[in-house]
This record gives structure tokens, C-alpha cells and sequence, in this order.
């Protein structure tokens, strides 16, 4: 990435006072104001066409021993323009977009401590961070920056309670002022800025060597949020301790996304944009696709189930030939494959993952996958991995194993951060993908290591095994909150399809409480280029809208949102190739969704429908002749339903 700096725009000595800085995105939506007032204290405040959004907030941190606020006095700034694109292997488009304007300020205190702020202005948002220059010792309490609002926004908040959880719950409908200091908000906060549909979403990027971001309302009881880092495990009065060896340390981007609607925010790649590129040159090994999957039904093969075991090679070859049979490209073989891993995600101190269990012949079956044109994937506790990451991974390449599930995180402190970087550049070494389980949120690591196909730190589908979280509702507030930072493990494809009052949670084989078509939509509105399909072969054996999950894509190129009210209804509308797919959702309210087809390109096209039926578990097939030019199509939607649509070019 190339940065060229423009002339400095002043300098100044100690006696420099109250400065005001400004910079706004290229095509001026997004304008960032850095301020030093006449005290020495550093503030910013974030405008989007003309209106403030963020009112002036506090910026800096706590170090240990050191005192809670500073006299900063301003030494020069400069400003840059970037404007590039980049291919993205996985993700919601193939190319994306780089272009911001950045303001870097440099700030001394009385006593010699140096800090520089960057700044950058997005037309989607706007980003900071703060760099410690030629640092040696890096010991961070706490930061001081906040987000404070300029009015009592209406909010989507999930407030986790505390730290070290598994990052799974509902985002919940809350007005600002309701925001307390002792939340601990997960990532991403959105609200909205007023009765337009203005959308503001508060998250971070290019996280490492840091602990990671909570937010939560100031002790004074003001309007917005303020940071709050993951203490370490080994020292808890510290979030951050690094040994930097005089080089400069970044924190990670501070970012305030925002659009004119919300549905704005879900096709932009700021996050993305914000992590450095990655460093795999040959990426063709990176394949997106689908996979089955036997953990969620509960390992039920009825044609071929070993008694008393979760995982063996009669049960898994029938799991390869359904993933044959339905063109899916992968094979998930979750947690009970190896010697210590027992099927209920516990992690026992004698598992082996070099040890199959008994009953199953790990190398007989990648090849017997191999054959069919499947890849294998291995589920594994994170620290069963960790006791011997460079073997196990070394192995897994050596059998032709495609990719790994880690789970069981459950944290993001400093130390849980490095092991993410770990373990993905050392998969990357050994052309493994990965999908991250019981992990907190996304930050933008899948630029960096495109290997990361998904991850989960999502409320998803396996809630309907034991719960009735899972409601139509909780499934739209995500693509508007969870899913702004990246893909999302969810797991859909449940084709036991019942309403809501005949839902009732069982483990094996279980139900969902939304409409088979909400389920098909699902695979379009959820980004996630490790898709799986998570019911057993029989629910799809010749089963309505079957057809829809053999021909959906992982892998997209291009990603626009026709619509959408948060925890309401959404529509999406996603390119692979020459081709479209569009998924449409609703909450429990049924609707007719109004899906305008300018998104199409020239000539004529054959629109193939999915659409709710008579019942939960019934589709509704349809094909008709559209082009750009046609009337919006709509799209009737049960409550608790859905429509997909596939639309394909037809020849002159």
C-alpha cells in the first residue's frame, strides 16, 4: 500500500494552543475533527453529511503508573489521499475498494511522552488509531477513548455482562440513555441517528498484539459509550503488556461506520479495508464452498449409525455420499473423531488429535472423499491444538485434510489474539482453511489470511437443539449488527421447518422455527464462504427447494441490499458469475417485499423463485421471464418466512 504524503500542513512548538483539524472522506459524506484544547486535551467528533453523529469524545489511554490524563501539545500533522483496490479470495465481493483521506497528528506531552494520532475518512465511515513511536515497554490499563452521541440514538446492543464468553446472543432494541457502565456491549453497537435511517455502527480492526474492544455507557450517565479493553488472564490490572524493542505499536482502528441506511453498511468492506494485505501469494488452494455436517442432527445417518459412537467411518462415508449427492464441496466432521474428544465440547487433558477413534479410518476416509470430489474438515478444541499445533497441522496437509474447525476460544484477551495469528499463519503455511468457533467477533483478519474462511461468535442455528432463541426476529437483527464485521458461522439448512408455536427444542434431529424458504435465504443474506448445510441426508432427500442449496455459491463477486429495516425484513442481492441470487427475510410479521430488478444487466433473464408455501416445510416453485426494465418483483413472506431467487442470463 502506498501512502503519498501530502505537504505538512503546519508545524508548531510547545507553545502551540486549541487547534481544530479537519479531514473529510472524497466525496465528503464522512468528516472527522480532531481537537487539542487550550488544557492539552485531545478530543475528536465525526460528522455525515453535515450532521453531527459523534459529539466531541475524549481520546488517549492508561498506562500502568502513569497519570489518567495528559497535557498533550500538538508537533505537526500531515494529510494523504489512498485510492487502490484489492482482490478479495472469500468474501462478499471479489474486488474491493480502498479509498479514504488520512490526517496523522503528532502530540508530546511536558514530560517527552510521544503519541500520533491517524485518522481516516471513509465515505462508509470513519477510522483512528493510536501509535506509540519508537516504543519499548507497552503496558495499557484501560483506553480512554469514547463515542459520545450527539442524541439519544435508538440502539441494537448485546451486552455480554462480562468478559471471556463465547460472543452468542441477541442484539436487543435500546435507547442510548438505557446504555450502562457496567455493560460489557459486544461489538458491533449500530443505532440510528434519526427518522432518515442515518446508521452509525461502532467497531474495531486490524486487531493484534491488543486485548480487544468492549464498550459500555460512562460513569457519568452521558449519552454514548466508552472503551473498554480485555484484561490479560496472567495479570488482570493490565489489558496490554508488550515487550516492543524501540519499534512503533499501533493499537487497533478505533471505527465508526455509517451509512444512509442500514442496509448500507452490509455490503461495505471497511473492515476489510482496514487490516494489512495479506502475504499468501498463491491463493488458488482458497476454496469457498459448501459442507455437510453431522454434529447438528446429531450424527444421523439412519442408514448408517454406529451404536454408541458419534463418529465412524459406516457413519461418515454416508455423510460423503450425501455431500456428493447434493454438490457440496466439503465434509465437516465435528467434535468425537479423535481420541479425547467425546462429542460434548469438553476438553479432556488426555485428547489426542493425532489419534483417530476407534472404528474410524481417518486416512481411508479422505481418500474416499477424495475420490468424490470432497474435501475433509476436522473439528478440534483450541487447546487440544495448541498442546501440538505444528505437528497436527503438518499431518492433517499430509492426509489431504482441506480445512480445520477450532473451537471453544471463548475469549479475546491479548494472549487469545496472538494465538489467533498463530494459528491461522501457521494453517496458512500447511494450506489449511480455517473456520473459527466459539470465537468473539471478526476485526478483518480474513484480508490478512484469507484462509479464515468463517467464524462464529454468532447466536446461530444450533440454539434450536436446546432453546427458542432462535426466533425469525433475533435472525434479522444480524445481518444489520453481528454480520457488518464479516462471516458468520450460523450454520442454516434446518429442514424440519415448523412454526413458531409448534417449535419445540430437541437435540437430535431438530426442528427450526422458521420457513423452509427463510432457511434457502439464509444462504444469500448470510455471508459465510464456509456455508454449512447442517441438517442429515434424509431431510434433503427429495424435499422441496433442495435444488436452491445445490446451486447457491459460497463465493461472491459482487453484493448489493435493495432493503431492509433492522429486525424486520431485508432483502440482498448477491453476483457469482453472470448469475444473481437474492435472499428476502421477514420477523415474525408477514409482508410482501417489493424487490426491484435495476440491479440486473442487459438482455433477458429466467427467474427461478422460492417462495413460502402452504406450510413451513412447503416451497413454492416458480420460474418466469424478467429484464432490468420489468416491474419489481414481489415476494410474498410468511411470517417467519422467506423467499430465495435465482436469476440466470438467457442466451439472444
Amino acid at each position: 500500500m502506498a501512502l503519498a504524503w501530502l505537504p505538512v500542513v503546519f508545524a508548531c512548538t510547545f507553545a502551540c494552543q486549541a487547534k481544530t483539524l479537519r479531514i473529510s472522506s472524497p466525496e465528503q459524506h464522512a468528516t472527522l475533527e480532531f481537537s487539542l484544547s487550550d488544557g492539552g486535551q485531545a478530543s475528536y467528533r465525526v460528522l455525515y453529511d453535515g450532521r453531527e453523529i459523534i459529539a466531541p469524545s475524549a481520546l488517549g489511554w492508561l498506562e500502568r503508573d502513569a497519570p489518567k490524563s495528559r497535557q498533550w501539545v500538538l508537533q505537526g500533522s500531515k494529510e494523504s489521499a489512498h485510492d487502490s483496490t484489492y482482490v478479495l479470495p472469500a468474501g462478499k465481493t471479489r474486488v474491493a475498494r480502498d479509498r479514504y483521506r488520512e490526517l496523522r497528528v503528532a502530540l508530546a506531552d511536558q514530560n517527552g511522552a510521544r503519541m500520533d494520532l491517524v485518522f481516516r475518512s471513509y465515505d462508509e465511515g470513519i477510522a483512528f488509531r493510536y501509535v506509540l513511536p519508537k516504543a519499548t515497554q507497552v503496558r495499557i490499563r484501560d483506553e480512554l477513548t469514547g463515542f459520545a452521541f450527539a442524541g439519544d440514538y435508538p440502539c441494537w446492543s448485546l451486552n455480554l455482562g462480562h468478559f471471556g464468553t463465547s460472543h452468542e446472543g441477541e442484539f436487543d432494541a435500546i435507547p442510548a440513555s438505557r446504555l450502562r457502565s457496567h455493560n460489557r456491549i459486544e461489538l458491533p453497537l449500530v443505532c440510528q441517528a434519526d427518522a432518515k435511517g442515518t446508521t452509525l455502527a461502532i467497531a474495531e480492526a486490524d486487531l493484534r498484539d491488543y486485548a480487544g474492544l468492549y464498550l459500555a455507557g460512562p460513569d457519568s450517565g452521558a449519552l454514548g459509550v466508552v472503551a473498554k479493553l480485555s484484561p490479560r488472564l496472567d495479570d488482570p490490572s493490565l489489558a496490554v503488556s508488550l515487550d516492543a524493542g524501540g519499534r512503533d505499536v499501533a493499537t487497533p482502528w478505533r471505527v465508526v461506520m455509517l451509512g444512509a441506511q442500514p442496509g448500507a453498511l452490509i455490503s461495505s468492506t471497511l473492515i476489510e479495508n482496514l487490516n494489512p494485505p495479506g502475504t499468501i501469494a498463491d491463493t488458488s488452494w482458497i476454496r469457498p464452498g459448501k459442507s455437510a455436517w453431522d454434529w447438528w442432527s446429531g450424527w444421523r445417518a439412519p442408514d448408517a449409525i454406529a451404536a454408541g459412537a458419534t463418529t465412524s467411518t459406516a457413519s461418515l462415508k454416508r455423510y460423503i455420499d450425501h455431500a456428493q449427492s447434493m454438490g457440496l464441496e466439503y465434509m465437516l466432521v465435528d467434535d468425537g473423531w479423535y481420541h479425547g474428544s467425546t462429542g460434548d465440547g469438553q476438553y479432556h487433558a488426555d485428547a489426542n488429535i493425532l489419534q483417530p477413534v476407534a472404528g474410524l479410518d481417518l486416512p481411508a476416509m479422505v481418500q474416499y472423499a477424495r475420490e468424490r470430489d470432497v474435501g475433509l474438515w476436522l473439528w478440534t478444541h483450541w487447546r487440544a491444538l495448541d498442546a501440538h499445533m505444528d505437528e497436527a497441522l503438518a499431518w492433517y496437509e499430509q492426509l489431504g485434510i482441506k480445512g480445520i474447525k477450532v473451537d471453544f476460544m471463548d475469549r479475546d484477551d491479548q494472549q487469545m489474539v496472538d494465538f489467533y495469528h498463530r494459528l491461522l499463519a501457521r494453517a496458512a503455511a500447511h494450506h489449511l482453511l480455517v473456520d473459527l468457533h466459539g470465537a468473539y467477533h471478526p476485526t478483518g483478519l480474513s484480508r490478512t489470511y484469507p484462509n479464515l474462511l468463517t467464524q462464529e461468535g454468532v447466536l446461530g442455528a444450533e440454539y434450536n437443539k436446546w432453546s427458542t432463541r432462535a426466533t425469525a426476529g433475533h435472525n434479522l437483527t444480524l445481518p444489520f449488527t453481528r454480520m457488518l464485521l464479516g462471516p458468520m458461522d450460523y450454520t442454516p439448512g434446518g429442514f424440519r421447518n415448523v412454526t413458531p408455536a409448534q417449535f419445540k427444542p430437541r437435540n437430535d434431529l431438530p426442528l427450526v422455527m422458521t420457513t423452509r424458504a427463510q432457511q434457502l435465504a439464509m444462504y444469500v443474506v448470510y455471508e459465510s464462504p464456509f456455508a454449512v448445510v447442517a441438517d442429515s441426508p434424509d431431510a434433503y432427500a427429495g424435499a422441496e427447494g433442495v435444488q436452491f442449496l445445490r446451486d447457491v455459491p459460497a463465493r461472491w463477486d459482487e453484493t448489493r441490499v435493495p432493503g431492509g429495516a433492522i429486525g424486520e425484513h431485508i432483502l440482498v442481492a448477491r453476483r457469482h458469475g453472470r448469475d444473481w441470487y437474492v435472499g428476502a427475510m421477514t420477523n415474525e410479521q408477514s409482508r410482501t417485499l417489493q424487490l426491484p430488478l435495476d440491479f440486473l444487466g442487459p438482455g433477458r433473464w429466467r427467474a427461478t423463485l422460492y417462495l413460502d408455501g402452504a406450510a413451513p416445510d412447503r416451497v413454492d416453485v416458480q420460474t418466469r421471464e424478467v429484464d432490468a426494465r420489468s416491474a419489481p418483483l414481489a415476494l410474498t413472506l410468511a411470517g417467519s418466512g422467506g423467499a430465495a431467487v435465482r436469476f440466470e442470463p438467457l442466451r439472444p
